[in-house]
């Protein structure tokens, strides 16, 4: 089951889906709201944090749920704060039930990943695109249009078209033909 512990959040933050399974996982932690207790109140243990990307509203929570699970947090630089363990372009990892692919998905920001399971066909967007073609600002430290358009057309020739399930940083989750979202994201971000 994948859930949005910061839905409902009125505070600035990053989505923050626990995905509880065989490996019980929180995929980004949000920012300003009491991730912790709402772990809590869904699950009785958590075995890691995988981060999307290290931007304070997707890791403002992260050192508290370290804190309080003593797990580690997974992602693509180590050097970042709070990131113990490196995931590379590639990895597989286990979160919930199922085997993702790790994408290294830079242009809003050089450490950002995606996570896509063939098996569930289920996908991690992070800030790379969001519903009805939205895609990531680019404007902050370490943006880049182009990088951002080469990553999301990499997920869309990785994805299936039949993709069942995008989970996105900020908005919505898409439940109906997200791969039709990441092909509007494409198109939308080559335009000036």
């Amino acid at each position: 089951m994948i859930r949005n512990i910061a839905a409902g959040v009125q505070a600035f933050t990053s989505n923050a889906f626990l995905v509880d399974g065989d490996r019980t996982v929180l995929v980004d932690t949000g920012s300003n709201f009491d991730a912790v207790a709402q772990v809590e109140d869904a699950v009785d243990d958590l075995d890691a944090v995988i981060v999307t990307h290290t931007h304070p509203d997707h890791v403002g929570n992260l050192e508290a749920i370290k804190d309080a699970y003593d797990v580690e947090a997974f992602g693509f630089d180590t050097s970042q704060p709070g990131v113990d363990v490196a995931i590379e372009d590639g990895d597989v990892v286990t979160i919930g039930d199922d085997e993702y692919r790790a994408l290294h998905t830079p242009g809003h920001k050089n450490d950002h990943l995606c996570f896509y399971s063939e098996s569930a066909d289920v996908l991690f967007a992070g800030d790379l695109v969001f519903p009805n073609g939205g895609f990531g600002r680019t404007d902050l430290e370490e943006g880049d249009r182009s990088a951002l358009i080469e990553s999301i057309d990499r997920v869309l020739d990785t994805v299936d078209d039949d993709l069942r399930e995008m989970h996105v940083g900020h908005g919505t989750s898409v439940t109906t033909d997200p791969y039709h979202d990441v092909e509007l994201a494409s198109q939308a971000a080559r335009m000036r």
